[in-house]
């Protein structure tokens, strides 16, 4: 009987390790985790654990098992025939760009080749490859994406000739836009960190209805990191690592990940320290002095400097350093087999952010500003949402998202010449609710409906006051009771609603061809109240203003054979003016922009064509878009009389009168040519060159935010463990006849001044060579290495004040547990 157990024993083990499958990566047979193993029939699902191991014990034998994951090409086998591959899977890199997976264009999964706008996307696996220090790092490595930083901690995007409120920004299906998102130049970017951001998907134009209003210039959707449930319980643990010589930069993340049947969890803290960035010093464009800090502010909070301080190394940007920490926390819990539920908790928060271009504003021969900088920029998110899938003929599948956001900005400024220091604190709270749902009308799915709605609703509170310092020596040893100040926002309070609805429709007309459209409502409501009068009188106190409009997109997808692929989209979009834009009172160079109560909202309409060849058995593709965008009562900062006066005294100080108004008609046109792809199994390559051209048909003016011709080329080798690449980006001069020289939003003060002509010159080319490498130690631990701005050019992105970085070396580890 003994005997007879211990042979009962030995065959149940073998029993239960047939049952076990192990995936590993073909070349380096490291286990591949977090693959997705399902049947033909799609009611069995497991995953493999960190080990790359799943239990097949659910399977029957005559299952068609299919292996699959983001990363590699997809596998099938019968269940019957895994013991002629010993239960051992080997999946191969997915090199091909064939049916990429798109989530942002339609909030639902779709295939690139049935997509008519143009998108790109970037990968966690590309993330930390580049080693972007803010998320707008990442975005600059983008095709089509142009970056400007006014200080170091930020970064506005621009598409397509459009940037701040004219681009939507959109994290885990909820848009961060809100009702202070100004025109000009926007920093808001870099409140998510590129540690935790799973994706990010770019779509151009304002083609996609089911965004609506602000997405003008296109839609910036961040996705982060999401746990996932698994029937057998694991923890799994991260930590990066990363040290940038250029501002000393130390970055730390680290991450758990708890698995269970029931349950799964997410946590993320991040945290970067950011010295002072030193700028390039191969000056090729021949200004020797140009963005060079000789001297610069020593005050604080608290300590007190009559004098600036002569800079002992010039290329050294005083006061751009910051830190920067970010917490995610996600819950997911399926509620059936047919419904889940994910809690969604962001916080992201900062020290104080120097304004580097008022620190550095010379009045005469003396620097102006002895502080200038921005309070701890703070944005809370907290989101539930909930996935349903009920199967019914008007609704297969849907989500709806509800949403609260808290943002908190302040301004903080005080000149040399006084004790006055000036305090402007702004509040923002967001509720939103969206709900996105999708009906197949055929069963083969070849025709889709959509549609949706989302209402938001923000509350703003700002208020301003000024206190007198009060000093013994250096110390600020106290303040006096607040004075009146202008508030930046109306101080009585203010909100914007948006209540929007839509519909969306894709259909394979056969299959060679697929139609899309789509059509939007969208009513905007904004109410504002000013309380104080001392510095400005405005005709009406209260004020109340209701817009509404459809707009519509409709695109057209014809492939002729396998390799080509020919898109064609007309569409329209619609911005309703929001708080900053009808009510905001700043200075800047001497002009004072103060409320423009009859402002209205503005539209754009495009058009875009664009053609896709693919290579190499659909390896390799090259694209080229063009388009042309009219925009109609466009709102641009201009000249403006309050209270019958071209001038107004802000803060002591005579500024000309500007404001936010409504023209005519203007257009921007513009293409990018890009290409991806293996160019052989050890060989990849990318590039881009975009070009960008806007003006106005009324005042013959040229727009802001038109950036030079610039781009890139990229080429990288990889092998089993390792990977190194090289890239090259270059920008085109642009001069100052194309420049807008009224807005004040393509800073030409930031350019270099010829003192031969008495003008500004522009902006100068630039070329920069990167290196980037990683090893894989073991499936556990990946280091990395980075040189950026290899010959240590020294530029300026188009409209920064800031200068780039120099030479940069980055080191980054990735541990696994």
């Amino acid at each position: 009987m003994k005997v007879l157990g211990i042979v009962f024993l030995f065959f149940m083990t073998l029993s239960v390790k047939a049952q076990q499958i192990k995936v590993v990566e073909r070349g380096t047979n490291f286990p591949i985790e977090n693959v997705t193993i399902y049947n033909d029939a799609n009611n069995c699902i497991v995953y493999t654990n960190k080990k790359g191991i799943a239990d097949l014990s659910t399977f029957k034998n005559f299952d068609i098992i299919s292996f699959n994951h983001l990363s590699y090409i997809e596998y099938e086998i019968l269940k019957k025939e895994l013991t002629k591959i010993n239960f051992v899977v080997h999946l191969n890199k997915n090199a091909e760009q064939l049916d990429e997976i798109v989530l942002s264009a339609s909030k639902g999964k779709e295939s690139r080749s049935r997509i008519a706008e143009q998108i790109d996307i970037i990968s966690k696996e590309e993330i930390t490859k580049l080693a972007p220090q803010t998320s707008a790092d990442l975005l600059a490595n983008m095709p089509g994406v142009k970056v400007q930083k006014t200080q170091f901690g930020g970064g506005s995007p621009v598409l397509r000739g459009m940037e701040a409120n004219r681009v939507l920004l959109v994290v885990d299906g909820v848009r961060m836009n809100n009702a202070i998102y100004r025109k000009g130049h926007l920093q808001n970017s870099i409140t998510v960190s590129p540690n935790i951001i799973e994706r990010t998907e770019v779509i151009f134009g304002p083609s996609s209805v089911i965004y609506g209003s602000d997405a003008l210039g296109g839609v910036i959707h961040y996705y982060t990191k999401t746990p996932k449930t698994s029937n057998i319980n694991k923890v799994n643990t991260s930590l990066y690592s990363r040290y940038s010589s250029a501002n000393n930069e130390i970055t730390t993340e680290g991450n758990i990940e708890l698995r269970f049947k029931k349950w799964a969890s997410y946590t993320s803290i991040s945290h970067s320290k950011f010295g002072d960035l030193k700028m390039g010093k191969n000056r090729t464009h021949g200004f020797n002095d140009w963005g060079k800090v000789f001297d610069y502010s020593t005050n604080t909070n608290t300590f007190y400097s009559q004098n600036p301080t002569e800079n002992k190394d010039e290329n050294i940007q005083k006061n751009t350093g910051y830190n920067q920490t970010d917490i995610l926390q996600k819950i997911a819990i399926p509620l059936s087999n047919k419904s889940n539920i994910l809690f969604n908790f962001q916080y992201s928060t900062s020290s104080n952010i120097n304004r580097f271009d008022k620190l550095a504003t010379y009045s005469g021969d003396e620097l102006k500003y002895a502080e200038w900088y921005y309070g701890p920029q703070k944005r809370l998110l907290l989101s539930t949402q909930l996935k349903i899938e009920p199967n019914k003929k008007w609704l297969q599948k849907g989500t709806l998202t509800a949403a609260f956001q808290n943002i908190k900005e302040s301004r903080i400024n005080r000149k040399f010449s006084s004790l006055d220091r000036y305090y402007a604190f702004e509040n923002v709270d967001v509720y939103s609710l969206n709900g996105d749902f999708f009906v197949p009308l055929t069963n083969t799915k070849d025709r889709i409906m959509s549609y949706g709605f989302e209402v938001t609703y923000n509350e703003v509170a700002s208020n301003a006051f000024g206190k007198t310092l009060t000093i013994e020596g250096n110390s600020i040893i106290d303040l006096s009771d607040k004075f009146i100040e202008q508030s930046r926002y109306p101080d009585g309070g203010s909100s914007y609603t948006s209540i929007a609805s839509y519909v969306n429709y894709r259909q394979n007309i056969s299959k060679k061809s697929t139609l899309n459209t789509g059509i939007r409502f969208v009513n905007t409501q904004l109410n504002a109240t000013w309380i104080e009068d001392t510095f400005i009188t405005l005709p009406d106190f209260d004020i109340s203003s209701n817009n509404s409009a459809i707009t519509a997109t409709i695109g057209y997808v014809y492939k002729p054979t396998v390799n080509w692929q020919l898109n064609s989209i007309i569409s329209s979009g619609f911005r309703s003016p929001n708080i900053d834009d009808v009510g905001k009172v700043r200075e800047k160079s001497g002009n004072v922009t103060v409320p423009n109560i009859y402002l209205k909202p503005e539209y754009a309409y495009s058009f875009e064509t664009s053609v896709l060849r693919y290579y190499n058995n659909r390896k390799f593709h090259t694209g080229l878009t063009l388009y042309y965008t009219l925009l109609d009562n466009y709102i641009t900062r201009d000249f403006f009389e309050i209270n019958n006066s071209s001038t107004i005294v802000y803060n002591g100080e005579e500024g000309n009168v500007m404001a936010n108004v409504n023209k005519g008609n203007a257009y921007i046109v513009g293409s990018t040519f890009s290409f991806k792809g293996n160019i052989n199994s050890n060989w990849t390559t990318n590039g881009s060159i975009t070009y960008t051209k806007g003006k106005a048909y009324d005042t013959k003016l040229p727009l802001s935010s038109i950036p030079p011709l610039f781009g890139n080329l990229a080429i990288s080798y990889h092998n089993q463990r390792f990977q190194a690449g090289f890239n090259w980006k270059f920008n085109a001069k642009k001069s100052i006849k194309d420049y807008n020289l009224i807005e004040g939003i393509d800073n030409e003060e930031q350019t270099p001044f010829n003192s031969l002509t008495n003008t500004y010159y522009g902006s100068p080319s630039w070329n920069t060579f990167s290196f980037n490498s990683n090893y894989r130690v073991n499936n556990s631990v990946t280091v990395f290495l980075n040189i950026d701005n290899m010959l240590d050019a020294h530029y300026k992105e188009f409209a920064s004040a800031i200068s780039a970085s120099g030479r940069n070396l980055s080191i980054s580890f990735l541990v696994n547990i």
